[in-house]
């Protein structure tokens, strides 16, 4: 039986899907929550969240991430990050996706993806989890209700959680999967029931297709100076660096926290929601992510709470260190109205150093910025994927690799390509350790990191005196107003300054290491900026 708003020339069964139970087309909100809580998914929390457990799988599973290798795709994608998956593996495991379908109930959303219509691309998700069909009702941007009579799907996501993959017979890895075909416009999740791999598998294919269209596809947040779309800036980093803390200032106008495109027409969200992470999150630093956590409708995720008062706490990691929560953009108040924006005026790139040795912020050079760009070196913070229960350091080309299905020269040359025409100033900023690498130093403060992005963003780091750092070649302020000038100098926050040599010459060799497998493909003025 179905329910809901559908274009009844675009059902379910027209796409192969057929024998299911109850289909729930484009419920909104109090619906889902219903539907979730009869179906024992998951608790009411206060102010009518939806507070839920993912089970085993609290974070991502990039290495059950597959492309099926067609001959249309076979040139472009980078098979080196991306596992295969053969034609015939993917029609087996579509197959018996949807035998194991029959009779169960399924919640259809139909959204899209991108708030720039030029670029837009539509997208109709079937989830087995109504919790599911919440969160990727507030992660994607949902069309207005009377264009849902002529909705017409792009790509198809199916998300089936009790579904598990046979890996001989599906050619696939375990039995948890997430296998995208561009040819058939379709993707099917399995075996797990983290949410965020419905986000990330649509964000992977925006990857793929935006580029051909002069776009270039960012793992950034983005907001800009309020009432002035002209003065944006854009936080590139991987989870746990500050994309959505340090975005969500409220002298800001927000656009978004995690996902954007950049188009010739300026910056613009893929989402219409953001995806925070919890954990230590405190009203008085961060308070309107914290309202969030008490509002109708946010989901939360893998969070310890009180059973009697449903009191959250945001300090117990016993389930994960990736908890978090899921709610639409417009909760955040200084929300942009249309989420977009100008051409980046400032880029910031966001690393975790876990070794204690990268300064609080540096500028860089467009070769540097390329250069740091491709490295896209950080930590891995614990939770967020399957196995990291400690911030690990790692380089995650583009700042973002997992979601990368081309070579990551195709995005750095967009970026550089971008940088050069509209003249972005570019940063690093190091949001991990000073002091002492991990176990040993402590985190960055973030009111310093906050001080020295408001002198980047007003522009007055642009009058500072700056130092050439002799490990990096990048330039680095002496002194700014409001953050301690030793911070400015990491050596001189570690109580022994030949370890912190020890450690930098470290870095300096891994950065060098890890940079060789881009040389074949970097002009010489990049080449130039490579360090070691």
């Amino acid at each position: 039986m179905t329910f809901g708003r559908v274009n009844p020339q675009f059902q379910l069964e027209d796409q192969g899907i057929k024998e299911l139970g109850n289909v729930y087309y484009n419920q909104i909100e109090p619906a889902l929550i219903e539907a979730a809580l009869k179906r024992g998914e998951g608790t009411l929390g206060k102010g009518g969240t939806f507070l839920v457990t993912t089970g085993k799988f609290t974070g991502r599973s990039p290495k059950d991430k597959h492309v099926v290798k067609t001959p249309s795709v076979e040139d472009t994608i980078w098979w080196e990050n991306n596992a295969a998956m053969s034609p015939e593996g993917f029609d087996a495991l579509h197959a018996d996706m949807l035998t194991h379908m029959k009779g169960r109930d399924y919640w259809v959303q139909d959204l899209v993806g991108g708030s720039d219509p030029a670029y837009a691309i539509n997208f109709r998700m079937v989830t087995e989890l109504a919790w599911h069909g919440l969160f990727i009702r507030h992660m994607l941007r949902r069309p207005e209700r009377d264009d849902l009579d002529h909705f017409l799907a792009d790509f198809t996501v199916i998300n089936c959680p009790s579904f598990q993959a046979d890996p001989a017979k599906h050619n696939c890895r375990s039995e948890t999967v997430i296998a995208m075909n561009f040819d058939k416009k379709l993707i099917l999740i399995g075996g797990t029931e983290y949410a965020g791999e419905n986000k990330k598998s649509v964000f992977s294919l925006l990857n793929y297709l935006l580029p051909d269209k002069g776009v270039m596809p960012m793992h950034c947040s983005a907001n800009h100076a309020t009432g002035n779309p002209v003065d944006t800036a854009v936080f590139f980093g991987l989870s746990g660096t500050g994309k959505t803390t340090l975005s969500a200032d409220p002298s800001r106008t927000l656009i978004g926290d995690d996902e954007h495109g950049w188009s010739d027409r300026g910056t613009f969200n893929f989402e219409g929601g953001c995806y925070a992470k919890t954990i230590n999150l405190n009203a008085e630093a961060e308070p309107e992510i914290y309202a969030t956590t008490e509002k109708f409708g946010t989901v939360i995720e893998n969070m310890v709470f009180d059973e009697e008062t449903k009191d959250l706490d945001f300090d117990d990691d016993s389930l994960t260190a990736n908890m978090r929560c899921a709610y639409p953009l417009h909760y955040i108040s200084n929300a942009s109205e249309n989420a977009q924006g100008g051409h980046p005026k400032n880029i910031i790139m966001l690393t975790c150093d876990a070794f204690g040795v990268l300064p609080p912020i540096a500028r860089l050079t467009p070769a540097q910025a390329m250069y740091h760009f491709l490295s896209g070196f950080t930590s891995k913070v614990a939770g967020t994927e399957r196995g990291v229960t400690e911030p690990e350091p790692t380089f995650s080309t583009c700042f973002g690799a997992p979601f990368m299905p081309r070579r990551p020269e195709v995005y750095g040359n967009l970026l550089r390509e971008k940088i050069a025409q509209h003249g972005a100033t570019c940063w690093l900023v190091n949001t991990g350790w000073t002091g002492g690498a991990y176990g040993v130093g402590s985190r960055m403060p973030i009111r310093a990191t906050r001080a020295l992005l408001t002198a980047a963003l007003d522009g007055s780091l642009a009058d500072a005196t700056y130092r050439t750092d002799q490990n990096f070649g990048f330039e680095v302020p002496v002194a700014v107003g409001g953050v301690a000038d030793i911070l400015l100098d990491p050596r001189r926050t570690w109580h022994d300054a030949a370890a912190y040599d020890a450690q930098a010459t470290k870095l300096v060799k891994m950065f060098s290491g890890n940079f060789e497998q881009y040389l074949p493909f970097i002009d010489k003025e990049v080449k130039a900026a490579a360090i070691g």
